[in-house]
């Protein structure tokens, strides 16, 4: 048995969930997100979810804790939600929104505006004498990295300084610059 898929959901109060032919949709305060699902069984007993699958194939046994994960992840950013935050390392780099349009000031030539999901929100802080930080929040967790993962695919951090976009609390590999 997975480890993970074999422990049970426990939905809080406040979120519902439903399950109809292969879809989990889950609704809360924050929001609905729906998940398709195949290879395994989802259950709903009471408060609880769990997710059994059939055989000890290789593939239903992937799918046994992935789907728990998913389904996990979709209960938890409805009743409370997911923030990730992003710093901005370097001389001259700026960050500001208009709404849901973030204007990245990184060292090129030209000013990146991206435009944000609408499920996600959008705030830019910048204090004098700290690096700008961007922090996004959303219901959805996989929309949620993949908006991070744009915004930090813009400018990478670099080894020997340390410049560029990274995640708050991120640890990078430094390396020793020449030696003469």
């Amino acid at each position: 048995m997975s480890r993970i898929g074999k422990s049970p959901i426990v939905i809080p109060a406040g979120v519902t969930v439903e399950v109809n032919e292969g879809v989990v949709t889950v609704k809360g305060k924050k929001g609905q997100l729906t998940q398709e699902f195949s290879d395994v069984t989802v259950k709903v007993e009471g408060d609880q979810i769990s997710v059994e699958r059939s055989s000890d194939y290789k593939d239903q046994r992937a799918k046994h804790g992935l789907y728990r994960a998913l389904i996990n992840n979709m209960i938890v950013g409805v009743s409370e939600g997911f923030t990730k935050e992003l710093e901005l390392v370097g001389v001259g780099y700026r960050a500001s929104n208009q709404g849901q349009k973030l204007d990245l000031a990184l060292g090129y030539s030209h000013n990146i505006v991206l435009e944000i999901a609408p499920e996600v929100s959008l705030e830019t802080i910048s204090e004098k004498g700290k690096n700008p930080i961007v922090k996004l929040t959303s219901f959805d967790k996989q929309l949620l990295g993949q908006v991070a993962a744009k915004i930090r695919s813009f400018r990478k951090p670099e080894p020997y300084k340390g410049k560029g976009v990274k995640f708050v609390g991120e640890v990078l590999r430094r390396k020793a610059g020449k030696s003469a």
